[in-house]
């Protein structure tokens, strides 16, 4: 082939490659959820498409394709045990009547109302939290669900292993939910060996239908346990020997589960089985009838959040909770970048003289989230927001509570990811006493920490503070 022909045929292939970086851009315009997103896609797409192309198949949609429609096609069983659940759930609907407004929005996010007579135990080590998960699951009689976004083959997987294994052996289903790009490393050893006992296992198999084929930016980061239709386990640890506080690198794991029982266990279950007909098509037979946990009248919203959704509805919860704080707002988070709109809401916050506290991890495990939390410190600051570094270990459970009434634990972090990207689920309690005694931990928490201020951005060389800035570009993604 002459050089001209070579040339003429790359120059013909760089043409297809620019159309089709040109027909992106008018998709990341159309679609991307930020106005900032869409301009980096845009000129990314068409000045650089060779790079930019690649990139913005795995990275660039915020849109889950499929999630909801699957539900919605036809005549389907979920969508009856949604309806059946939300009527049966009108008997045990709080009644606001001093947070009407703010209450009725937090109900049109979650779907669902918020429902009484729920008892809640806080869980704040893995000790505690594992200890008593793997007590209900060997007390389960009929079935038990079982969700991580990561599953290790250590010690604790292998004990979460052997006991659902026995428990399938008499006669109790067990339905094993993992995202398969946070179990990466999961030997297929370990899922075979749980099928060969009778355990249902399924990857959330984020990249099922071929709009989502190159999109590997999404996970099922939700984390739950569920018993009989009547206990249920919420929080941020996964299933390893790092969250027992076990791992050499990061030493004493900090985290929080919480237990809860009543009708909001079979919202959370509702958020499973949803995740569980999109990864396989099926709808297992569960117990959809709320009862009143045997004592306790907590209320509790359960709030599922994710790319499928049609609004941000992890943004606007957050920003919601924010944005109604009179007292003060404290916030637990490992992963600390929020977007302008959040940042904005928390400035707002303080100048408000709300006691704005947020906790972040002193040792790092992603060097991007962590340097971009500096740039927000030194952004927030100067008008009272008040940021601590935990210093034994590693800080990872997601918890926020709001003046003295309201508290929040789940799955969902300060970051882009949680607001747009990954599946999340958060449980808010509205209840003095459980808030009470999560501001207690907190405290417990702030013990152990030490104030982090604008200096320690500022006295930092050069060349950390460009990659606090590049870190901070990158926000979108991360």
């Amino acid at each position: 082939m002459l050089l001209h022909e070579i040339l003429a045929l790359a120059g013909f292939l760089y043409g297809i490659l620019e159309l089709a970086g040109i027909a992106a851009a008018v998709n990341a315009v159309m679609t991307s959820r930020t106005t900032q997103g869409s301009i980096a896609w845009a000129i990314s797409l068409v000045a650089m498409p060779l790079v930019a192309l690649p990139l913005y198949l795995i990275f660039g949609p915020s849109k889950f394709e499929g999630y909801v429609s699957a539900r919605r096609e036809g005549n389907l069983e979920i969508n009856h045990i949604a309806d059946k659940l939300a009527k049966d759930l009108a008997g045990f609907q709080v009644n606001f009547e001093d947070y009407h407004a703010e209450i009725k929005a937090l109900e049109v996010l979650a779907e669902m109302p918020f429902t009484r007579h729920n008892r809640s135990k806080l869980l704040v080590d893995g000790d505690a939290a594992f200890g008593k998960i793997f007590k209900d699951i060997d007390s389960a009689r009929d079935y038990i669900l079982v969700q991580f976004f990561i599953v290790h083959d250590d010690e604790l997987g292998k004990e979460l292993q052997r006991r659902l294994i026995q428990k399938a052996g008499a006669g109790v289903r067990v339905y094993f939910l993992y995202d398969e790009i946070g179990c990466h490393q999961l030997p297929q050893a370990y899922l075979d060996e749980l099928g060969a006992a009778g355990v249902e296992s399924a990857s959330f198999n984020t990249t099922r239908g071929w709009m989502n084929r190159f999109r590997l930016n999404f996970r099922n980061h939700r984390k739950i346990v569920l018993v009989d239709g009547r206990s249920a386990y919420v929080g941020g640890m996964n299933v390893g020997d790092a969250y027992m506080g076990r791992s050499p690198k990061f030493g004493p794991w900090r985290d929080t589960k919480v237990k809860v029982q009543g009708p909001s266990v079979q919202c959370i279950q509702l958020s499973f089985l949803e995740d569980w007909y999109w990864a396989t098509h099926t709808v297992p037979e569960m117990d959809w009838t709320p009862r009143p946990a045997p004592e306790g009248d907590r209320a509790v919203l359960v709030l599922p959040t994710g790319p499928a959704d049609g609004i941000e509805t992890c943004t606007l919860f957050f920003l919601h909770a924010i944005n109604s704080a009179r007292r003060r707002i404290w916030i637990a988070s490992p992963y600390f970048v929020p977007d302008d709109q959040v940042v904005s809401a928390l400035q707002l916050a303080a100048m408000r003289g709300v006691d704005v506290r947020i906790i972040l991890p002193q040792k790092p495990d992603h060097v991007l989230v962590y340097l971009s939390s500096f740039s927000y410190i030194a952004k927030t600051e100067p008008v009272g927001v008040k940021f601590y570094r935990y210093q034994p270990g590693f800080m990872h459970h997601k918890v926020m509570i709001v003046d003295d009434h309201a508290a929040t634990i789940g799955t969902a972090n300060f970051d882009n990811r949680s607001f747009r990207i990954n599946f999340e689920i958060t449980l808010l309690f509205a209840d003095l006493a459980f808030t009470r005694e999560v501001a207690l931990m907190l405290i417990g928490d702030l013990s152990r920490c030490k104030p982090a201020t604008a200096r320690d951005f500022h006295s930092r060389p050069i060349w950390f503070k460009v990659g606090v800035k590049i870190a901070r570009l990158m926000a979108p993604i991360q």
